[in-house]
């Protein structure tokens, strides 16, 4: 694995993912593998869910977000820890920090779902409404930082962070041990890192394939550029995968080791959140969609394996997905 081992350096190598992994299980949970009956009978080979929809704090972001607390010295908990995010990443920094007994602080956007506001705030986190921009509430969560000589908390572009998601990877190996490819959904590429990195360390050959919306195709533009690019605007239902540029540590672990990055309509995120909640009982947010919206789409071709597909939140209103109530 020479590619892999040149991301040892960034404190990403595999025993770097080993200890992440340890940290994580302290506050996470191993989530269920569950097969689709359906969507294996429409594909003709195994298709299962990675739930972390029933991660503890409703996604995959509790991972990273306890292995970086865990990680930081006793005088920055002391002070106390802020973070920047559009709801699943500030639930999750909320939850690990109280358990940790580490006061926090979250900027979000204004337009954020009420849901993951109330959320937040229910874990004791105090909140700031900042814009509607990922670059807006960064802004607002460095000057809070500054002012206030906290520990920063990045949703995505870290080693720790990275670290901390593989263990979502590195499940789906033990779980499912003939997996072919693994579908994640791409926001800044935290957790498509992760598991790519999981991959390349315990076994060659696996499909890693991201999915982003069509209106926030941050990391399959920067892929065709050959390097970062930052969108100049974004819109999407899928609002936990909205950031306008993929992180600098992200970007360079997806080009050397993801399949390829594909995009889908917020029209396919609808029908598929439906069709989770409908056919397989499962609560998913519109970011954790993504990837049966591919399937259900034709957009990803998985090329007969048995596949994984990580349902990455479950922070939504049903009555939103269904078209009932608004968001």
């Amino acid at each position: 694995m020479p590619e892999a081992a040149a991301f040892e350096k960034e404190g990403l190598g595999p025993v770097d993912l080993r200890e992440a992994r340890s940290r994580v299980a302290r506050n996470a949970r191993t989530t269920p593998l569950l097969e689709s009956e359906s969507l294996s009978e429409r594909c003709g080979h195994r298709v299962a869910f990675k739930c972390e929809n029933l991660q503890t704090g409703g996604a995959f972001k509790m991972r990273g977000a306890t292995n970086f607390i865990s990680r930081l010295e006793p005088a920055a908990r002391e002070r106390g820890v802020i973070t920047y995010s559009s709801g699943n990443h500030g639930i999750a920094v909320a939850h690990a920090a109280r358990r940790a007994g580490v006061r926090s602080v979250v900027v979000m956007p204004r337009t954020a779902p009420a849901v993951k506001v109330d959320r937040v705030r229910a874990l004791g986190a105090e909140v700031h409404l900042a814009g509607t921009t990922s670059l807006d509430r960064k802004e607002r969560a460095e000057a809070l930082q500054k002012e206030r000589a906290l520990a920063m908390v990045p949703p995505f572009d870290h080693p720790w962070i990275i670290a901390g998601q593989s263990s979502c990877g590195v499940e789906i190996l033990e779980q499912m041990p003939d997996v072919g490819t693994v579908l994640v959904p791409v926001g800044g590429g935290g957790l498509i890192s992760g598991v790519a990195l999981a991959c390349a360390y315990h076994r060659a050959g696996i499909r890693v394939i991201g999915i982003e919306p069509e209106g926030a195709a941050k990391m399959s533009s920067s892929l065709r550029a050959g390097g970062p690019v930052t969108l100049p605007s974004v819109a999407s239902i899928a609002d936990g995968l909205l950031p306008s540029r993929p992180g600098d540590l992200t970007f360079a672990v997806t080009r050397s080791f993801v399949a390829e990055v594909v995009t889908v309509t917020d029209d396919a995120i609808r029908e598929a959140a439906v069709f989770l909640l409908s056919h397989e009982h499962l609560l998913v947010e519109w970011s954790g969609a993504v990837g049966v919206a591919g399937l259900l789409s034709g957009v990803v071709k998985t090329f007969d394996a048995p596949t994984a597909v990580v349902l990455s939140g479950g922070n939504a209103d049903p009555a939103v997905l269904l078209g009932l109530g608004r968001a």
